[in-house]
């Protein structure tokens, strides 16, 4: 057990610094991330509204391609930071140039796949003749992208398990940057339209993906771990990551239910729900910032073999995660009268949207202490777990929320989704006092 990683008097303060170190600028990639689609939005939209909903379509369709292979950040991160912990960097880089190349082989089938569907997948959201033909470029053109978007995730897993979060907020914000820069030159400057867009989106991620490599090369030729292909490792990092793609899909199906439930509820309904939607993601994503903390500083400690440690971090981040859910919960509810109109001026939606967005900010410590487990799990390589109390999550949700058509509104949609965090609490406590989940070693 390494001397950094002993017990000391006054652990809470020193989790605590290790938690903001690693917590603060994650949360600055976190935000930087969905930014893309907004300054890409924010610069197709002046082209004409065709070509505005184009883009919106084609990029739901990537979104959901890119986010479903999530894991490749989450599996790469246990990995590697249990190896950090081992200190055993040389296996740790090695670890994590497995998951990259695993991302390039996923990245090269999807690309094989959305290009010939394009228009078939396009076809299923029923876009109209003269919004189709623009999201087909949009989406033929963005997914040559994919296998860098892919590269990203897992390198940045790479560097979180190597205890480094500062590298992707720089990444994250320079892609940003170069992205918006080369959408103006390209969509206005050039006269490329919304094709000019997709190949700005393209581009900066490749550069994204091209810095991750440069990083990741220097470490692996400082250590003398190996750049090749490994066939067994590669093999490892995907079924590790199975398990996490399960939770993954099974989590993204809460979500499309929900969306579908509120559809029924009327045209006010919907539009309510989808602002509640994005406020809840932007809340998620300061709550994942403390689960991505969670993921690299947990498996660090199993690496090295200090289960004691592993557990006292594990309290201290739950109660971060409850303190952080509280304050993120008292400034919905304070903010609110400034919130609501910055979306929507109809009364119907904001008579749909208030009690609802009470429900929402009621529910935060909850998510907090949901996010904060979910990322000590993972980062305890527990992922098997995560699959099966995810699976049992969406089993309580689903005929909860499809008998809110018939029960109630949208508040009660809410409600229902507050009784999908409280399940994942439950489950993902029961889970963490067991104990079953402190596995030492520098592999799982």
């Amino acid at each position: 057990m390494t001397q950094a990683l002993a017990p000391l008097k006054g652990a809470p303060k020193r989790h605590d610094r290790e938690i903001l170190a690693l917590a603060v600028p994650a949360f600055g990639a976190l935000v930087a991330e969905p930014l893309f689609v907004m300054a890409d939005s924010a610069i197709v939209g002046h082209l004409g509204t065709p070509q505005l909903a184009g883009l919106g379509i084609a990029a739901a369709l990537l979104t959901t391609a890119v986010s479903v292979f999530v894991f490749l950040a989450y599996a790469t991160t246990a990995a590697v930071s249990r190896r950090v912990g081992a200190g055993d960097l040389p296996a740790a880089i090695r670890q994590g140039m497995d998951g990259i190349w695993l991302a390039l082989l996923i990245g090269a089938a999807v690309v094989a796949f959305v290009l010939p569907t394009a228009p078939w997948l396009i076809s299923l959201f029923g876009a109209s003749d003269t919004v189709a033909p623009h999201a087909v470029t949009y989406l033929r053109i963005s997914a040559l992208g994919i296998p860098a978007m892919l590269m990203v995730l897992a390198a940045t897993g790479v560097l979180r398990g190597l205890q480094d979060t500062r590298t992707p907020l720089y990444v994250a914000v320079g892609g940003f940057a170069l992205n918006a820069g080369l959408n103006g030159v390209l969509v206005y400057g050039v006269g490329f339209g919304i094709a000019g867009s997709a190949w700005g989106t393209v581009i900066a991620q490749c550069a994204m993906a091209g810095v991750y490599l440069v990083v990741v090369v220097r470490g692996a030729r400082k250590h003398g771990a190996s750049l090749r292909p490994d066939a067994t490792g590669i093999r490892a990092c995907a079924q590790a990551g199975v398990p996490l793609l399960v939770r993954t899909l099974s989590l993204r199906a809460v979500l499309i239910i929900a969306t579908a439930v509120a559809a029924r509820l009327g045209d006010a309904e919907i539009a309510a729900h989808q602002i509640l939607l994005s406020l809840w993601s932007l809340l998620a994503f300061a709550l994942d910032a403390i689960a991505i903390a969670g993921q690299a500083i947990i498996g660090r400690y199993l690496g090295a073999d200090d289960t004691e440690g592993a557990k006292a971090v594990c309290r201290r981040m739950v109660q971060w995660g409850i303190v952080s859910g509280i304050v993120l919960g008292a400034l919905v509810i304070a903010a609110r009268p400034l919130f609501i109109p910055l979306f929507t001026s109809d009364p119907a939606v904001e008579d749909a949207l208030l009690p609802a967005l009470l429900v929402v900010a009621l529910s935060q410590p909850v998510s907090g202490i949901v996010f904060v487990l979910d990322g000590v799990l993972m980062g305890a390589g527990d992922g098997r777990y995560l699959a099966w109390a995810m699976l049992l999550t969406l089993a309580v949700f689903t005929p909860a929320a499809l008998l809110i058509p018939t029960v109630g509104g949208l508040t009660m949609l809410w409600w229902a989704m507050t009784l999908m965090m409280l399940v994942r609490m439950a489950t993902l406590q029961l889970r963490a006092r067991s104990g079953r989940w402190l596995v030492a070693g520098a592999t799982r």
